[in-house]
């Protein structure tokens, strides 16, 4: 008897199949998640220095200003 309880001590619980399944979901959502948020960062990083260049851009070229096109007659 005492041999049958110390080999249910030591003895590893079956695991789950869906335990391992949720641990996978889990570690790839983190990483989606890692990933969105360097992805969306890194958008806006670019973005603020597009539009800092696009206003560098803009001073150093003043827009000429534009005439005004005449209107086309109607023919009679």
């Amino acid at each position: 008897m005492k041999e049958s309880q110390t080999n249910s001590v030591f003895k590893p619980a079956k695991k789950n199949p869906s335990d391992r399944a949720d641990q996978a979901t889990i570690a790839s959502r983190a990483i989606v998640e890692q990933e969105a948020a360097a992805r969306h960062k890194k958008t806006a990083r670019l973005k603020q220095l597009r539009l800092e260049k696009e206003a560098e851009e803009a001073a150093a070229n003043p827009v000429a200003p534009t005439k005004e096109k005449r209107k086309a007659q109607k023919r009679k």
